[in-house]
């Protein structure tokens, strides 16, 4: 089997997150049913054959490799390229008609996360990035704010409910930052990764809603990691940062949990 080059990788994964997103704007806005899940989670049919899509179009060119996905489970194939895929991250946001879903699409290559790609079928935007290649939004280089001060900071969160049953780290970081929002799920990675926003935390993650965020995040010039600040994307829980502010986030979310 030839070794793919990582240019190679994502424009795969770029294609594919193409794909599935379009399959989803089928159904957006369109009355799709709503099921549950055994986590209690949403899912809908657009879910489904988006994976569907994703996955055909990634096994069609690397029929040997491996595939993890939300809604399909996994794909058993060559252990050195494995591609982590959510169909539609957010689909809260999707089943009630907002346009801040995203399909996320990322690479391990010899165990390590390499490739990413954030599509937001809805905004036409995109947010991919290869290691050692640099990070585009919409095929243009992008990076991470300069703001250097929590107080100058747009903080975002998916659930504020959720992060502050975690612990108190989400509310001090509140009280300090100049904006709060809840642009969450992919979407406030994607504000990070862009320069539209400085801090991205969520309390509960899986490996198919980081898989493309800590490419993306570091060729970005910034930093993705767990609230303990390990560099992975199989933590329980992440936040991003710009450069500037990483440290002094890192320190809240640590302090924190331990007073928990």
């Amino acid at each position: 089997m030839s070794t793919p080059s990582l240019a190679e990788l994502l424009d795969v994964a770029l294609e594919a997150a193409y794909l599935g997103g379009r399959r989803t704007l089928a159904y957006f806005n369109a009355g799709v049913a709503v099921e549950t899940k055994a986590d209690d989670t949403p899912v809908t049919r657009a879910d489904r054959e988006a994976e569907e899509v994703i996955r055909a179009e990634i096994l069609r060119r690397y029929p040997q490799h491996a595939v993890v996905g939300e809604e399909l489970g996994e794909q058993a194939g060559d252990v050195r390229y494995r591609w982590i895929v959510d169909p539609i991250d957010g689909t809260k946001s999707f089943i009630h008609g907002a346009p801040l879903y995203a399909t996320l699409i990322g690479v391990e290559v010899e165990g390590e996360a390499a490739v990413g790609v954030i599509h937001l079928p809805a905004l036409g935007e995109t947010v991919a990035a290869a290691r050692g290649l640099g990070c585009r939004w919409n095929g243009r280089p992008c990076r991470v704010s300069d703001v250097k001060r929590l107080e100058d900071a747009t903080l975002l969160t998916s659930d504020a409910r959720m992060a502050q049953a975690r612990s108190d780290a989400y509310d001090r970081l509140a009280a300090r930052a100049k904006v709060v929002r809840t642009w969450g799920d992919a979407f406030g990675y994607a504000l990070v990764a862009t320069g539209r926003a400085e801090v991205m935390l969520d309390p509960a993650m899986h490996p198919w809603d980081s898989a493309p965020l800590l490419p993306i995040l570091q060729e970005a010039g910034g930093r993705f990691a767990t609230w303990e600040g390990e560099a992975t994307i199989w933590g329980p829980d992440a936040f991003a940062a710009n450069a500037a502010l990483y440290g002094e986030v890192l320190s809240v979310l640590r302090t924190e949990q331990r007073r928990a």
